[in-house]
């Protein structure tokens, strides 16, 4: 987003979160404008080693702070009290525990706690990750022995849903002068995504494979092309292209995996790059698999990240302007 249009800017993050779901909220607010300062451990947070690449893009253009909590909650209260938004993904009571409590904060301070499963229920303390959450919501029913290649309850529930919340405590916060107290649970937030299915699916299992319209299909090179012709008027049109119009009649056949086989038959003839050509212009919804390196050449150019900081390397300006040197 260009630097004239970025709405948060002149909004001050604190970010007391751990790995990646509160890096990726704050690195969004900071793609809106925020100024976004992460406080960590003194031997940093555990992303740094655990995926050093991928905390080097989310925090790119963040500002690093040192603060053992638990030796010197004083300095956190500090900080998060000079902030707009505060950003913490521990269980539930911890932070109190320790002295760090959003009630004694200015009243305009929004703060937002990223949890596995909220602050209430018997489900509140559990500890989980990503796969556990999706599990938990429901997520997983259709293909259970398959792990998602997307952290969906970490980004989408999430990092996602708590940037939702925040953006829309910072509107209510300029109507009113007040701020809110935001809980995220990642599982029910996921359980969110699924829930509209409670009542059936028009074709059983039609987002997994059920439906021959909406899969992946190998093609002759060992690429994969997606298919998504849902509506009959692509579908038509594709089986036309494929020179198999006999088959468009038979898209909701209930044989869903002997349509499936004829349509992988056809695909597996040709290379992904010659589907592509063919396909080119034409409305039949169909897509390569594309790797992460090449989809980052289609959908560029992307903006030049800034470094991201050192551990600590704000510390002392920030221990000044609080009176902490």
């Amino acid at each position: 987003m260009p630097e004239t249009t970025q709405p948060l800017t002149g909004i001050l993050v604190v970010d007391l979160t751990r790995l990646l779901p509160g890096a990726f909220a704050a690195s969004e607010l900071r793609r809106l404008g925020a100024r976004v300062v992460r406080v960590e451990p003194p031997d940093g947070d555990p992303q740094r080693r655990a995926a050093p690449e991928w905390d080097r893009v989310l925090r790119a253009g963040t500002e690093s702070v040192v603060c053992d909590l638990r030796a010197e909650p004083g300095f956190a209260r500090d900080l998060c009290a000079r902030a707009d938004v505060v950003l913490e993904g521990f269980r539930p009571g911890v932070l109190q525990a320790i002295g760090v409590d959003p009630a004694d904060l200015p009243s305009p301070v929004v703060w937002c706690s990223l949890t596995g499963f909220g602050a209430e229920g018997r489900h509140r303390s559990r500890a989980g990750h990503d796969l556990n959450y999706l599990g938990w919501a429901g997520a997983l029913e259709d293909a259970p022995d398959v792990v998602p290649p997307l952290p969906i309850a970490d980004l989408a529930a999430g990092a996602l849903g708590a940037v939702t919340e925040v953006l829309a405590a910072l509107l209510l916060r300029a109507r009113t002068g007040g701020g809110s107290r935001i809980v995220v649970s990642m599982t029910h937030r996921s359980h969110g995504l699924v829930a509209h299915r409670l009542g059936g699916d028009p074709l059983p299992r039609i987002l997994t494979g059920g439906a021959a319209c909406y899969r992946a299909y190998a093609t002759a090179d060992g690429r994969h092309l997606t298919v998504a012709a849902l509506e009959p008027k692509f579908f038509v049109r594709l089986c036309s292209l494929l020179e198999r119009p006999d088959l468009g009649p038979r898209q909701y056949d209930d044989d869903q995996e002997a349509l499936a086989g004829e349509l992988a038959a056809v695909f597996a003839a040709r290379s992904l790059t010659a589907w592509l050509d063919l396909f080119d212009g034409e409305d039949v919804c169909v897509g390569p698999v594309a790797t992460r390196a090449e989809a980052h050449l289609d959908l560029g150019p992307w903006p030049t990240l800034p470094e991201p900081p050192a551990l600590g390397e704000h510390t002392g300006a920030w221990r000044a302007e609080l009176g902490r040197s």
